[in-house]
């Protein structure tokens, strides 16, 4: 179904440019680019008896058409319509070129949402057909697709309908021997997608399409794990004396999460295989002692381990941990980043490959081709969801099978759980260690801007710090950039010569980040404005307040992630939810951020509230977002399809399995998912 777009007809080089646009690139592509919603034009109301606020179906014969320029720049089109009993108004902006496609006595049929206006009903840019005089009107369930300028849905809806006119079938992606039972073919399920006859066989349509697609996924997700754990792992012996020293050296005791979890770990690193394990905790619950422990339990076995991390700060704040906790304890331990010296860098390339080098802990500069180990036992890849599988794979090419522990502190859903990390074990801290106060949640809306700007300068003035977070979303960017640097001018102002004001924001390169969130770090910066979330996992204790403005604009995991930023010292934290939206869902989401605490609870609330969005994007293995399936009305369906999955994968074996999925996978998760599968 990989066949071009032009082979459909009526799609010529103009049009084939438009569904570009909309990263449609083959037949398949456009097959499987459903509809975001449907419009029900089956009620055709006669004109007298229309209601305002309703979306409705009108059908009637032109008895009027007149142009309108009321100031420069905008046309206004009027249309009217009669049934006999009734007129209404058909009203267009902006639209010159309609004007000729009316002529009177024509009969249309028009859908929109019905206004009173001036005495008379009517539409502002409805949908129109046009009928041949005696066209018996068979009212319809409508697809409406995502679109983006330069694309409408007329492109959409012909190109989809003129492929299925012209062909009758579609054949089977899931493979022979696995089905489920259903009265539609694949080809009528794809045109119950796109066209429904009825919402009962759209439906069935949905569960069908979407048992495919996690069928897909789960068999994506089961080879993967296969390949990863395919050799022969550097096996562990029980815990030695580097391990109990440590223990016996933290002035501390583990949390009984933390103490489980590495128990789990220390069992998988003792075993045959490889051991693909995720760490989930909550912020400030200890993830990082457990990663420590983990990787002194590769060296006294005298292998190497590699902790990475997404920016160079947070490489070197757990390069100082380290060093804090581990220090006695006789190891080499090296920082490898980007802006690492030339001279330095070779050294440690060296001390890697000859195996002096214990623990190196580094950015993406780990990945590099001169980068190579003597006997790397463990990986270690830290807020796991920043990179792609294929980088967390290059990194474990550098070993022979070695362990592989990832690490996230965004809270995740069962659900989720089940579907993006089907192909890892989990381990939880979800208790928090002894002694940490509860961060205070207040949400109030800008009225209470002069309290805050006091209650800021309160806090600075005992040596505290504080962030503000506005946010920035991709379609006004610009906007909220320039509403952020307003922001950080007027702050500048208000705390001249009293208090130092920083400013990060996703446009600056690199380099620039990494020296302002280090200057806040070392405390030279008391107040960060920043555009973008707050780098995850930096560590800044002498951080109080985190004050998120637009509060509304964030999802609950965020806003969570947000508050675990501060309250990481002894001092009382508080986080300030700004928000002027009188919007249910947004108050509902601010509701439950003052009154919980507990990220995993949050993230399921999140999840039930906003639904999927795009899940795979921002997680493990950078997957394609579902298409059809939703994984919380779903689940059960997920539940069969991954049972399915296995089931085929031990009666044809893995070989035949890569062989007969590698083109459908390539399809839902992309070029570099199949490179790292069938490396």
């Amino acid at each position: 179904m990989e066949e071009a777009l032009q082979t459909i007809k009526g799609v010529g080089p103009g049009r084939e440019r438009q569904l570009h646009k909309l990263g449609i690139t083959s037949v398949s592509a456009l097959l499987t680019y459903f509809p975001r919603e449907y419009e029900d034009r089956s009620k055709v109301v006669p004109i007298a008896q229309l209601e305002a606020g309703q979306m409705l179906s009108v059908v009637g014969q032109v008895v009027h058409v007149a142009e309108k320029r009321p100031r420069p720049r905008l046309w206004i089109l009027e249309v009217q319509v009669s049934d006999g009993l009734g007129r209404l108004k058909l009203v267009f902006f902006n639209q010159r070129h309609k004007k000729a496609q009316f002529r009177m006595g024509q009969r249309v049929f028009a859908y929109g949402k019905v206004e009173r206006g001036y005495g008379m009903w009517q539409m502002n840019s409805p949908q129109v057909d046009f009928l041949a005089k005696e066209e018996v009107i068979h009212p319809s369930i409508v697809p409406v697709y995502p679109l983006v300028e330069g694309v409408s849905q007329f492109v959409v809806r012909q190109s989809v309908a003129n492929w299925l006119t012209a062909h009758a079938e579609l054949p089977s992606i899931i493979p022979d021997g696995v089905s489920r039972k259903s009265s539609l073919s694949r080809y009528e399920a794809v045109k119950e997608m796109h066209f429904p006859t009825s919402s009962k066989r759209q439906e069935e349509a949905r569960q069908q399409l979407a048992y495919e697609e996690l069928f897909i996924m789960q068999t994506g997700l089961l080879l993967l794990r296969a390949q990863e754990q395919g050799g022969q792992a550097p096996q562990m012996e029980a815990d030695g004396c580097l391990v109990k020293a440590f223990l016996q050296s933290i002035p501390f005791q583990l949390t009984g999460d933390q103490e489980k979890a590495y128990q789990e770990i220390a069992l998988d690193m003792q075993a045959k295989r490889p051991m693909q394990r995720l760490l989930q905790g909550d912020v400030g619950s200890g993830k990082t002692i457990v990663a420590f422990l983990s990787l002194l339990k590769a060296v006294e076995n005298g292998y190497q381990g590699a902790l990475m991390v997404p920016t160079e700060i947070l490489a070197k704040q757990h390069r100082e941990s380290f060093e804090d906790l581990c220090g006695g304890l006789g190891l080499k331990v090296v920082l490898l980043v980007g802006s690492t010296k030339k001279k330095e860098k070779e050294a440690i390339y060296q001390g890697l490959a000859e195996g002096t080098i214990d623990i190196v802990i580094g950015t993406h500069a780990l990945l590099q081709d001169m980068v190579d180990f003597k006997r790397l036992g463990l990986v270690v890849i830290d807020e796991q969801h920043r990179f792609g599988v294929e980088q967390r794979a290059s990194l474990q090419r550098k070993g022979i099978s070695p362990h592989v522990l990832l690490m996230t502190a965004t809270p995740i859903p069962r659900t989720v759980t089940l579907s993006v990390y089907g192909d890892l074990e989990i381990s939880l801290i979800k208790e928090m260690p002894p002694g940490r106060k509860p961060v205070k949640m207040y949400a109030v809306d800008s009225s209470y801007e002069e309290r805050l700007l006091t209650f800021f300068a309160k806090e600075m003035a005992q040596h505290h710090q504080v962030y503000v977070v506005c946010p920035l979303v991709e379609e006004s960017e610009t906007l909220d950039l320039a509403a952020a640097e307003e922001l950080y001018e007027k702050l500048k102002v208000r705390y001249k010569n009293q208090y130092e004001v920083g400013l990060v924001h996703g446009r600056m390169k690199t380099q620039e980040k990494e020296a302002v969130m280090t200057a806040f770090h070392e405390g030279r910066i008391q107040l960060l404005v920043s555009t973008t979330v707050i780098e995850v996992g930096v560590n800044v204790p002498n951080a109080t307040i985190m004050c998120v403005v637009g509060a509304e604009r964030f999802g609950l995991s965020q806003l969570h992630q947000l508050r675990g930023r501060v309250g990481r010292g002894q001092a009382q934290a508080y986080c300030i939810l700004v928000s002027d939206s009188k919007g249910s869902e947004a108050r509902q989401r601010l509701h439950i951020m003052e009154t919980t605490q507990d990220g995993f609870k949050l993230a399921e609330e999140d999840l039930l509230i906003r639904g999927t969005g795009q899940l795979f994007g921002t997680m493990q293995h950078g997957l394609a977002d579902l298409r059809v399936a939703d994984i919380i009305k779903d689940l059960p369906l997920m539940v069969e399809a991954r049972a399915d999955a296995k089931r085929y994968i031990k009666r044809v074996g893995l070989a035949e399995a890569k062989v007969a999925m590698e083109g459908e996978l390539r399809n839902r998760f992309g070029a570099s998912f199949v490179r790292v599968l069938y490396a």
